[in-house]
């Protein structure tokens, strides 16, 4: 597995993939915290592209990211991140509405669960997901990073 360190407004990020696609893309704090295993190779050419992407995304000049996914997660989990992928840039759903579009209408706090277990942060955008009345709720790298990514996006 390759992996790449890139800074954010918000905190340094963990990029991690391989051949297959992006497998991960962490805020190093929080309870999310990633760390980096053994064996992990460092490759910053490898990361180039969605480093330069993810830059401009930061600078409100990019709202659609162009990378292959590979994350790693059961099928529900698989189904719900790419209902997350269907939210438009500026846009928020909530739990009941992705549980509505993948099938499951009542499996609301199941999304929840797999909305936390995302990999791929901001890219699979699981802080496009809000409570049913509103407001923001849980982020494994913290409120205020949702609510900052949502500001940038939206102006939330």
């Amino acid at each position: 597995m390759y992996y790449q360190i890139v800074e954010s407004p918000i905190s340094p990020i963990l990029l991690a993939g391989d051949e297959e696609g992006l497998k991960y893309v962490n805020f190093l704090r929080g309870k999310g915290k990633a760390d980096i295993p053994d064996g992990w190779q460092e490759n910053i050419a490898f990361f180039r592209d969605i480093s330069r992407q993810l830059e401009a995304y930061f600078a409100g000049k990019l709202n659609s990211f162009e990378v292959k996914l590979a994350p790693e997660g059961t099928e529900f989990q698989k189904s719900v991140w790419r209902a997350l992928c269907e939210i438009p840039y500026g846009e928020t759903r909530t739990y009941k509405e992705i549980a509505i579009s993948v099938g499951k209408p009542k499996a609301y706090r199941a999304v929840g669960l797999a909305n936390n277990r995302n990999p791929i942060s901001i890219i699979v955008p699981c802080h496009r997901v809000i409570g049913t009345n509103g407001k923001l709720t849980g982020y494994a790298s913290g409120l205020d990073v949702k609510e900052f990514l949502l500001r940038l996006e939206c102006g939330y």
